[in-house]
């Protein structure tokens, strides 16, 4: 079963329109092989576009840490809220239908409170000097654990609503 036979991808859309404009989070919605569905893209930092830009940024950074943290929520059915390699704040909830896992949804792109972007690692993974990446970081917003759990409770519960108007609808 793919994303779009629950919902079509405009309502994805929306869903991560929501997210992003509620939290001030990059949010998106990925299948089960951990590739994005829509085309939406509204950064929340300056840092993450340079990131994903470069060819080993989006595989070794952020495609590593949603994948263990995809797997993490398929294996407890829970939201993960935890930090990329970077040190920026991820939220990764499942989304079932009955049993089949069928992908995530969630988002990232803020630093945790008291927070810090690993700018060494990011420096050592795609080559940027870590002056600029300071520079690019200098006015990311953070987030409390509260406000992240606040997050993943939206949505799960817009998840929820989705998954079940779509369960009633196959009835």
């Amino acid at each position: 079963m793919e994303l779009t036979d629950i919902q079509p991808m405009e309502k994805w859309i929306e869903l991560e329109k929501k997210i992003a404009e509620k939290f001030k989070i990059q949010s998106v919605t990925f299948n089960i092989e951990g590739a994005r569905i829509t085309d939406f893209v509204k950064w929340s930092n300056r840092i993450c576009p340079v990131i994903k830009g470069t060819e080993k940024g989006g595989p070794f950074i952020c495609a590593v840490a949603h994948m263990n943290m995809a797997s993490q929520a398929q294996k407890t059915r829970q939201a993960v809220i935890e930090e990329c390699d970077a040190g920026i704040l991820k939220i990764v909830v499942p989304i079932f239908v009955k049993d089949e896992f069928v992908g995530t949804a969630g988002g990232c792109g803020r630093l945790p409170t008291g927070g810090k972007v690993d700018t060494f690692m990011i420096n050592k993974t795609i080559g940027i000097d870590e002056t600029e990446i300071e520079d690019l970081v200098d006015d990311m917003g953070s987030m409390t654990s509260e406000e992240a759990q606040e997050c993943a409770d939206f949505v799960e519960k817009e998840i929820k609503h989705i998954v079940g108007a779509f369960e009633a609808g196959q009835k």
